[in-house]
């Protein structure tokens, strides 16, 4: 019985996406809504370098590709969110898209860079998004949507929301989304649907633990406990944060009450035993107004 590892980790990410043009190529124009299919690639140095000011930190993504027209397709796998990746997602577009001035000195000739960014995480948490998992950005007129300012698209698609549901329109796109669902160390087996497709059966291959050396599963392994010490980090922060927030919120209502019961011609000795503040700390507030 073969066992498997999880194509969301960086090592295994990496190998399937970031070494094998086609499969790349199959993710990418199963996910995007191109109106031109890609049919070629070129791999591009994942590392962007910003040139305008030390406060951008270098940064590098999962993949990074160049196809025949000259479009960038940046791909990445966020095991878990925060807002600031949104931000860093926007910047190496951004930097991808710039870093066309050095070869086209013309802005006619600059091509739109799309980030294609998987996330491990739930981030749209409202009732009315529930069940959506793809989200896409465009920049477009507010009145007028189909008016398009060309440069940048922005794909995030939340794993753990989606749900095959057998669409023959979409079905490579189903097929990649439960390749990186459903295959992982826990698997005992992999879905008939994907061996059968040959994209997805070349990756579940490259998914067997067989396919690494020693050092390459240390390294997995590594990144693994990475993971799960950033999201310690991430807990830990909410958690203050949190705290914190509460915190804030006591002491606002404390104030407002202080001020709601002066005007009320309560006497500062009775404002102080319903506050659980003191005579001098319930003055002094009062000394603000």
């Amino acid at each position: 019985m073969a066992h498997y590892l999880d194509p969301k980790n960086d090592l295994t990410f990496k190998r399937v996406f970031g070494e094998h043009k086609h499969l790349c190529m199959s993710l990418i124009n199963s996910m995007l809504p191109l109106e031109k299919p890609i049919v070629s690639l070129e791999y591009k140095s994942g590392e962007l370098v910003p040139e305008l000011t030390d406060i951008l930190r270098n940064t590098s993504v999962d993949v990074r590709c160049i196809d025949e027209d000259g479009r960038q397709f940046i791909v990445e796998m966020q095991m878990y969110w925060s807002e600031s990746f949104k931000s860093r997602v926007l910047l190496n577009a951004s930097k991808a898209y710039i870093k066309q001035l050095d070869k086209a000195q013309d802005f006619e000739l600059l091509q739109p860079v799309y980030a294609l960014s998987f996330v491990n995480n739930k981030f749209e948490k409202s009732p009315e998004m529930e069940n959506e998992y793809y989200h896409y950005y465009k920049i477009v007129n507010i009145k007028d949507t189909e008016k398009q300012i060309k440069g940048l698209e922005f794909l995030f698609v939340e794993l753990p929301k989606f749900k095959p549901q057998g669409r023959a329109e979409k079905k490579l796109h189903e097929l990649w989304l439960r390749f990186l669902t459903e295959v992982n160390e826990s698997a005992s087996e992999v879905p008939e649907e994907l061996l059968e497709n040959e994209y997805t059966r070349e990756a579940v291959s490259y998914m067997e633990t067989a396919a690494y050396t020693k050092d390459q599963l240390d390294a997995y392994d590594k990144w693994k406990i990475d993971a799960i010490t950033e999201r310690s980090v991430i807990n830990e922060a909410l958690r203050k944060g949190l705290e914190k927030g509460k915190a804030q919120g006591k002491a606002e209502e404390r104030y407002q009450l202080v001020i709601n019961s002066h005007s009320a011609g309560i006497p500062i000795s009775t404002i102080a035993t319903i506050t659980n503040l003191s005579i001098e700390q319930v003055t002094e507030i009062l000394k603000r107004l």
